[in-house]
């Protein structure tokens, strides 16, 4: 019964009497909170002593001998007024119990239906089942607070529904559950409470094998937050599978396997790859629904045995040289196998990627079926087996989008230790294409004569730099730079992309390897007078091609390289300077703009590629030394100034500038007479430094610029076309103050 009471003030009190027939009963309470002042409630026995106290929502009293006790309600304060409803049920004696008919625990039951009146303290369910069966207790089909606690014969509590989802019968028969909504809202329930423990009402599920599972699929659809739907598994033998449910979103519709006592194999998160199922027997496979805000899911599982090669590809070549694997899911709960042997410390690295838009999830077995290398230790690439036998990779494309009926994903399974099927590529020789020429294959194998330092560079057929990692012959890294210390003669293995596990480069993608001494030899001399001399040319007759010049300038001095104007900064040749030793002394940037000083090991060698993505242009350099300084042609102090002729291997004009014949302040002015094109200006102190930058390129223009005592050289740079330019520079007035 539900004492509804609209009204409670000041310092009244409104007592009620409850009488239990049992010795220690216990009550459920259920105060609600109505409006106004929220009331509070003391029991008292027949001697008018306090039992005990409870405020709104759920609660329990527990009491002493049977007989007659006194609930008092009443306000926390004597002012104010509120209402409230007031209901106690008991659990040892429990009014109005429904029982259960054994069929109420079959997953096929659509349950009891019923509403709980506003204020209910709980309602009672009778039932009995064989001591330690298994309920599944959590999905009660109410959006509201509905909870409560199941009890034994002995009145002692097994289990709260609502907070788990298992529940075990472990004491006496019959049971109890008592069940009520937090607050005392109102409420329309669904009771289901399934026996996972011998569970019936499932349909069945085949064990499918690899491939396309066929008819071997089991679908279902959860519609309410917290339901479940089930099938029935029988396996043969103990033995691992792979449980695949489609669509599968962490965030609302997982699985589990149960056995026949009830208890949890496996599950979602921990065993996606692998659920090992420990005997043979019957399972029971969940689905479900644990997000509160979604449209009813309709999905299919399917469950493949992992310890078999029924419906894998033939035996898997993992040689490098073989094109990759097509392989075709048909089904989006499929699950692809590809068997290879392989021998106990062979490293294998694995590609997998789809043909459009996707994500392929795959793993390695060994032969029992179980997952190995889920993890790389020491960042090492690939996964090292850990005995001889046949390895299979599983995969499966993670997505399927309606309406598809055939999708595609390409594989490569690769030994990468001692590795097979890379062409070979030797040392090459700079000022030449590289060694083995543009090809295709994923990787190459390195003959490296003896140990030290190479540069090794992939690229593309249009001379897009690759990122390549080499390997040694077990398969560990040596390199990803291009720079490259081989420990060993040896043969070692480059491959393209290597850490890129969802990435395919199959046989049609072509690419060239330079494969080179680190520091150059056999180098072409370039005079450091490029102002006077012919300029350095060349056009690289191959993608990954270096060039190389050896400078005639000593240790100490700064050389500057400098390209004609009109060449494009976007395809113009790379540089770089290393001496005698290998140690790099300057970048193309250093080289181009401010000088390189050449310290180290004389002499020193300019190293010289395409730009990325340029297959071939020709380059042209003047080097110029710009240091002690320079034995240029004087600049003409007078009006008329001097004048200089420009053109395709002319494209750099020297001037020096006594000491003698500058101001502190000096302007500079070039203008072009005759011809095309365009020029800046340069100076340079003795010492190599620049008191002021170097000026944009322009017809013509005048620089001021504050100079050091001393001598000056002033360098002119135009685009390489025939062209004339006057130069003449005058004391320029001092900054105003």
């Amino acid at each position: 019964m539900i004492a509804d009471c609209p009204a409670i003030s000041g310092g009244q009190e409104h007592a009620f009497t409850v009488t239990t027939t049992v010795d220690q009963d216990s009550l459920i309470t259920k105060l609600t909170r109505g409006t106004g002042v929220q009331a509070g409630a003391v029991v008292t026995d027949s001697s008018d002593n306090q039992v005990c106290f409870f405020s709104v929502d759920a609660g329990t009293c527990q009491l002493g001998p049977a007989g007659t006790y006194t609930v008092i309600v009443r306000l926390p304060y004597p002012s104010g007024s509120g209402s409230y409803t007031l209901a106690v049920q008991s659990t040892r004696t429990p009014a109005g119990c429904q029982d259960l008919p054994e069929s109420f625990f079959s997953f096929a039951s659509p349950g009891i239906t019923g509403t709980m009146p506003a204020g209910t303290a709980a309602r009672c369910f009778r039932f009995d089942q064989p001591v330690d069966s298994v309920l599944h207790v959590r999905d009660m089909g109410s959006p509201e607070d509905l909870q409560g606690q199941i009890l034994d014969a002995d009145h002692e509590a097994l289990c709260t529904v609502r907070y788990v989802e298992r529940c075990e019968l472990s004491g006496p028969g019959p049971y109890r559950l008592l069940l009520g909504e937090y607050y005392g809202t109102e409420t329309t329930y669904t009771l289901r409470m399934p026996r996972l423990s011998q569970a019936t009402g499932c349909p069945a599920l085949p064990l499918s094998t690899f491939g396309d599972p066929g008819t071997a699929v089991g679908d279902g659809t959860v519609h309410k937050p917290g339901e479940v739907t089930c099938h029935a598994l029988a396996t043969s033998g103990a033995g691992p599978v792979v449980v695949r449910v489609d669509p599968f979103h962490a965030q609302y519709l997982l699985w589990s396997v149960y056995d026949s006592a009830g208890d949890e194999v496996c599950e979602s998160y921990a065993n996606a790859r692998h659920c090992p199922l420990p005997a043979a027997g019957a399972y029971t496979v969940l689905a479900r629904n644990t997000h509160w805000f979604i449209e009813p899911t309709t999905y299919q599982v399917a469950v493949t045995g992992l310890g078999g090669t029924e419906g894998c590809t033939a035996l898997v070549d993992t040689s490098w040289a073989p094109d990759a694997l097509q392989v075709r899911q048909t089904s989006p709960v499929q699950t692809n196998c590809q068997p290879f042997q392989g021998e106990a410390g062979d490293r294998m690295v694995t590609y997998l990627a789809p043909e459009h838009y996707n994500r392929v999830r795959s793993w390695l077995l060994d032969p029992s079926g179980t997952p190995v290398c889920t993890s790389s230790p020491g960042g090492e690439t690939g996964c090292v087996l850990p005995a001889t036998g046949t390895y299979r990779l599983i995969s499966h494309l993670a997505e399927w989008s309606a309406g598809s009926t055939d999708l595609m994903y390409r594989v490569q399974i690769r030994r990468l230790s001692a590795a097979t099927g890379c062409p070979t590529v030797t040392p090459g020789a700079y000022n030449a294409a590289p060694a083995g020429g543009v090809a295709g294959v994923r990787c190459r194998s390195l003959e490296i004569p003896a140990a030290g330092t190479y540069r090794v560079k992939a690229v593309s057929a249009d001379n897009h730099q690759e990122y390549p990692v080499v390997y040694d012959a077990a398969g560990l890294r040596v390199c990803a730079e291009v720079r490259c210390e081989f420990p060993a003669a040896g043969t070692y293995t480059l491959v393209l992309g290597a850490n890129s596990t969802s990435t395919v480069i199959d046989n049609d993608h072509l690419y060239a390897v330079a494969l080179l001494p680190w520091t150059p030899s056999a180098c072409p001399q370039a005079s450091d007078a490029g102002w006077q001399t012919d300029p350095e040319e060349g056009t690289f007759g191959a993608v990954g091609q270096y060039d190389c010049r050896e400078l005639t300038s000593p240790v100490g001095a700064r050389v500057l390289a400098l390209a004609p104007g009109n060449a494009s900064t976007s395809t113009a040749a790379r540089t770089s300077v290393v001496d005698a030793a290998g140690t790099v002394v300057c970048e193309d940037w250093q080289l181009r703009e401010s000088g390189c000083e050449l310290t180290g090991v004389a002499p020193f060698s300019v190293v010289v590629e395409a730009a990325n993505g340029v297959p071939a242009a020709p380059y042209r350099l003047a080097f110029v030394r710009v240091t002690e300084p320079p034995a240029c042609p004087a600049l003409a102090s007078d009006p008329a100034g001097s004048t200089v002729a420009t053109g395709p291997d002319r494209f750099v004009a020297c001037f020096s500038l006594p000491a003698g014949d500058h101001a502190a302040r000096e302007s500079f002015t070039w203008t072009r007479t005759s011809g095309t094109g365009r020029a800046r200006l340069w100076l340079w102190t003795g010492d190599g430094t620049q008191p002021c930058a170097p000026g944009i390129y322009a017809v013509t223009r005048t620089v001021t610029c504050a100079l050091p005592p001393g001598p000056v050289t002033v360098l002119l740079q135009a685009d390489a076309v025939d062209a004339t330019y006057r130069v003449t520079h005058q004391a320029a007035s001092p900054p105003p103050s």
